[in-house]
């Protein structure tokens, strides 16, 4: 329309009287130059405030956070959607004070005992991307970063954020539990919640540094053997409870293990997670730790496994029940565990 306006006032200027003064020629191009400048100023003024409003806009309904991959995830302001790829953070959401906000957990998100009225969308490696999209969540909490590839592209061409936690230590977990909370605008129940396994875990702590502490043999699995590594958070928890893995510096988080360096590790104890949701899987040393000072001075112990695999809330009571195990003296004369 402008560009038609100007094309028109110049022509008019072409046919006026060659006899007349420059000045007069060149006046009606000069004043829709003019008249251009203005209404550009002012087109350029409004698309201006027009972006503000929506930069504005957008800042006011959604926030930009960094998940513990180091990926920058852009969430809505308050969530009332959420669906959990792990039994650790159900747990996690419930105890913060927002499982009424969960609509979407796997099937072996067992508890609290609430969760499993909760619609189930497969299990943790393969869930259901269409059960997942059908709910509608606005954030979809995944444990660790493989969990990411399968389905993180189809997520997020539906516009659902994916917010990835990786704890690699107690601390670490107690972080992602604040975190969470601050996420979901629970941050005093969260903090409570923190505060008060914080206390329990330094207790243990203080119990058992005076002794000397045993070597640990942590079985996840024995036919094929695995065990923790250095990346994984049980091998600080082992720490933290009196005791040191003979696997602490094995590269990984669950690594593979051979029969022959099971042996030769000679661990003092051998810790068994099982008796929870793997009911009585895992519930045997492996072939290969039988002849280990552990087996021969009847230190085998099994742990709930839910108390240890699950990096949430209940992690503390796993770090109770394996001190009680390697220093049972400490614990029966102190009486501070329940």
């Amino acid at each position: 329309m402008f560009f038609q306006f100007i094309l028109e006032c110049a022509d008019h200027g072409g046919a006026l009287d060659s006899r007349a003064k420059p000045k007069r020629r060149r006046a009606p191009l000069a004043a829709a130059l003019q008249t251009l400048s203005i209404a550009t100023l002012i087109v350029i003024g409004m698309a201006s405030c027009a972006d503000r409003r929506l930069k504005t806009s957008n800042s006011e309904t959604t926030r930009e956070v960094v998940d513990e991959a180091g990926r920058r995830v852009q969430l809505p302001l308050h969530i009332d959607r959420i669906v959990s790829l792990a039994p650790n953070l159900t747990e996690i959401v419930y105890a913060v004070g927002a499982g009424d906000r969960l609509v979407g957990r796997t099937r072996y998100c067992d508890y609290p005992a609430e969760a499993k009225r909760v619609a189930e969308i497969g299990d943790t490696m393969t869930p259901s991307i269409e059960r997942i999209i059908a709910l509608k969540p606005q954030i979809v909490l995944i444990s660790t970063a493989s969990q990411l590839e399968a389905f993180n592209r189809l997520l997020n061409e539906q516009r659902i954020a994916v917010y990835v936690t990786n704890p690699q230590s107690l601390g670490d977990i107690f972080r992602s539990i604040q975190t969470l909370g601050d996420l979901f605008g629970e941050h005093d129940q969260a903090a409570k919640l923190v505060a008060d396994s914080r206390k329990r875990s330094e207790t243990v702590e203080a119990a058992v540094k005076q002794f000397k502490p045993v070597k640990v043999f942590y079985q996840v699995s024995g036919e094929p053997l695995y065990t923790i590594g250095r990346d994984a958070y049980l091998t600080d928890l082992v720490r933290r409870a009196g005791g040191v893995s003979v696997t602490a510096d094995v590269p990984g988080a669950f690594p593979r293990f051979s029969d022959e360096a099971a042996l030769a590790a000679r661990p003092e104890a051998i810790i068994l997670p099982s008796g929870g949701s793997m009911g009585t899987a895992n519930s045997t040393a492996a072939a290969a730790l039988k002849n280990s000072p552990a087996a021969l001075n009847n230190r085998v112990y099994r742990i709930n496994d839910d108390h240890l695999s699950r990096p949430g809330p209940r992690l503390v009571d796993g770090l109770e029940e394996m001190a009680r195990m390697l220093h049972p003296e400490v614990f029966i004369q102190l009486s501070i565990l329940r």
